[in-house]
């Protein structure tokens, strides 16, 4: 009898634990910012595919935001801050520049591969972000110009 009784108290703070976190991992509206990974998609993906700049606002640090501020559209900050205009975009992280265990690392640059469409043309490009570990989070600083010319 004993022993029926603390599996059923097991199973009850099993349950207890897993219902509240995955009430946690669950909600939408909380943008998951635990991994540069997520942080540098979430940032990409408010700006090209759900054109909503305060969304952005919530990955990036206090320059960054006043920079969104200002160019206040979406399409506004894909010509002037990212240099790049696209519509039907789809992204996928390329390359992180972080060590294998992410304990001592507090900055790292994230290469995003984004594809879309580039005044009708099927377009790939690429965008490096530059973020640092700020209370937990994974927070965008820079976004790095590019390096090649693309004129010469």
């Amino acid at each position: 009898m004993l022993k029926y009784f603390i599996i059923i108290i097991a199973l009850f703070t099993v349950s207890a634990c897993d219902y509240m976190d995955s009430n946690l991992i669950a909600d939408p509206s909380v943008p998951s910012m635990r991994t540069p990974e997520l942080s540098s998609i979430g940032f990409l993906n408010a700006i090209y595919v759900e054109r909503d700049v305060e969304k952005a606002k919530l990955f990036v640090d206090d320059s960054m935001k006043e920079i969104l501020s200002h160019y206040y559209i979406a399409a506004s900050v894909q010509r002037h801050v990212l240099n790049l205009s696209l519509t039907d975009v789809e992204m996928e992280v390329d390359e992180v520049d972080i060590d294998f265990f992410r304990k001592s690392t507090e900055d790292v640059t994230v290469i995003v591969k984004i594809k879309g469409l580039r005044g009708g043309q099927f377009w790939i490009d690429d965008r490096t972000l530059r973020l640092n570990k700020h209370k937990g989070k994974w927070i965008i600083t820079e976004v790095i110009p590019e390096r090649r010319n693309v004129n010469g």
